[in-house]
């Protein structure tokens, strides 16, 4: 398995992306883009792309907030989240220079990219599809689904797979609705999976820590996503 950290710019800041490749295996391979959660890209996401490395694909973990920076004061974390709503075009940039780098590793095969992520790292991926990128497939799990832009759903090229807690309290079922319009309106080919009784963050195994309500960690939706996922990627690539 090979890792290695690969830094990028963008608007003149530096950032530090987690590459992982299996020299195991021969040839190119599909590459997948992946997004963190809301504090930043730190183990968690990194175990994901290697585990996807395994699985056969050039893995990439992007650095959103630059310097690899993890955030750990939650009013900081909120501040700089809403300030990526508000303005979806600063994250799609983020996450579309840490696409180029994915697609340029030699093991990388540009013509099969996905991209994936975690709670505000789903939402990520959500604005890098509206952006119109060049990715056959994207996942969000546990992904926040509001948008500023729902008009550019149109320009989503990707099949689209979010999945979510039934009772996750920070994906209300209004906020669920919305999007499914905004699918629906954008012609986009969308699958929602809904898994009863888990909660928010139900892929962290460390959710407990964040000592909030409705954030939790799901063992069997954890395993479940995670095949759903390969399922969808299966299709996807075909």
């Amino acid at each position: 398995m090979k890792t290695e950290e690969i830094a990028y710019t963008l608007g003149g800041k530096r950032y530090l992306g987690y590459l992982a490749v299996d020299e195991a295996k021969t040839g190119k391979r599909p590459g997948v883009l992946l997004a963190p959660e809301a504090p930043g890209r730190g183990e968690l996401v990194m175990s994901f792309a290697r585990r996807l490395a395994e699985a056969g694909y050039v893995a990439f973990a992007m650095d959103s907030h630059g310097e690899a920076e993890v955030l750990t004061d939650f009013n900081q974390m909120m501040q700089r989240i809403g300030g990526f709503m508000a303005d979806p075009a600063s994250i799609r940039a983020i996450a579309a220079a840490a696409l180029d780098v994915l697609a340029s590793q030699p093991e990388t095969d540009a013509a099969k990219l996905a991209a994936i992520g975690y709670c505000f790292g789903g939402t990520t991926v959500l604005e890098l599809a509206r952006s119109g990128a060049d990715v056959k497939a994207v996942v969000g799990f546990h992904s926040g689904l509001a948008t500023a832009r729902p008009q550019d759903a149109k320009d989503i090229k990707a099949k689209v797979l979010v999945q979510l807690g039934a009772d996750d309290p920070l994906i209300p079922p209004e906020q669920r609705a919305a999007f499914e319009q905004e699918m629906r309106d954008g012609g986009v080919d969308c699958r929602i999976i809904l898994y009863g009784g888990a909660e928010h963050s139900f892929t962290n195994p460390d959710a407990s820590a964040f000592g909030r309500p409705g954030i939790k960690y799901d063992a069997l939706t954890d395993r479940r996503s995670w095949r759903a996922m390969l399922d969808a990627f299966d299709e996807a690539f075909a």
